[in-house]
């Protein structure tokens, strides 16, 4: 039981080798926390809305994002703060004209995902396994 934290060691387990493998799997508190916030990002219905648009069809404006999500401008503006906070998109200046790019390219096989079908989506391998 090689990965056990020492405040740990002492607890009982049924298969050491399976144990491990699963703190192996869990990695550290940063890579957890991070894909938690990456989750959590996906969990709104007009954040992936957004998401989704800005990762297939970036850079893309504001205006073009309202006019195709449905939600206003101003909405659309107010998620995309909050996306360009976590770091999952960045704008660059095209005159007048901010156009919003996918920065967080691990959200790619997620996005990609979301876009499937539910037959399609469970028919999909596990990520990391084909």
């Amino acid at each position: 039981m090689h990965l056990v934290p020492p405040a740990r060691a002492h607890q009982p387990s049924i298969d050491d080798h399976r144990a491990c493998q699963a703190i192996e799997a869990l990695g550290t508190p940063e890579h957890l926390a991070a894909w938690s916030a990456r989750f959590s990002l996906l969990g709104d219905p007009h954040r992936l809305a957004i998401l989704l648009c800005v990762g297939h069809a970036g850079p893309i404006s504001v205006t073009d994002l309202a006019l195709a999500t449905g939600m206003n401008a101003t909405a659309v503006s107010q998620v995309l703060r909050l996306l360009r906070a976590s770091g999952t998109v960045t704008g660059t200046r095209d005159g007048r004209v901010i156009r919003y790019r996918l920065t967080d390219r691990a959200l790619d096989p997620l996005l990609a995902m979301a876009t499937l079908g539910p037959a399609e989506a469970s028919a999909a391998p596990p990520a990391g396994r084909s």
